[in-house]
């Protein structure tokens, strides 16, 4: 399996200190959540980052985090970058994590809000690790406004 040497992009988010191991010429980062190394892919670099962001920032409690949960979308299965929930299960925030050369577009907040369409979220969160688009969702007019930050978790 060839892969490319993974240069870590200094990215619009607080630096953490990642556990990075390397065998076989593949480079790992260590995920805290799911207690295991993970391939380090520009995209999990970001996401990383900003899971880290999201409890040593916002606090948000670890234990509410989903990584990479499954939904159904038009028959098709997909996964969600991160999922966010309350203490009572209920979803607050669905973000979607790109590399950093991935431009945050209109068509990666339509994949965000057609994902949302399935998890009914309080809020959508696009990411490439160097812009932030935060999205407040109104649930029941199916309208949204941006806003410049994202709330703390207990302001949810």
């Amino acid at each position: 399996m060839k892969t490319e040497t993974f240069t870590p992009t200094p990215l619009n988010l607080p630096p953490y200190p990642f556990k990075i191991t390397r065998k076989d010429n593949v480079i790992f980062i260590f995920d805290e959540l799911r207690k295991k190394h993970l391939v380090l892919t520009p995209e999990e670099w970001v996401r990383q980052h900003f899971i880290q962001n999201l409890i040593s920032e916002k606090k948000f409690p670890r234990t509410l985090i989903q990584i990479e949960g499954g939904l159904v979308l038009n028959q098709l299965q997909k996964r969600s970058d991160i999922l966010v929930y309350n203490t009572a299960g209920e979803k607050l925030m669905l973000i979607e994590c790109k590399a950093p050369k991935v431009k945050i577009t209109q068509s990666v907040f339509d994949q965000a809000a057609r994902y949302n369409s399935i998890h009914q979220a309080k809020w959508i969160v696009l990411t490439n690790g160097l812009q932030h688009v935060y999205a407040k969702m109104d649930l029941e007019k199916g309208s949204f406004s941006f806003t410049e930050e994202m709330p703390e978790y207990l302001s949810l």
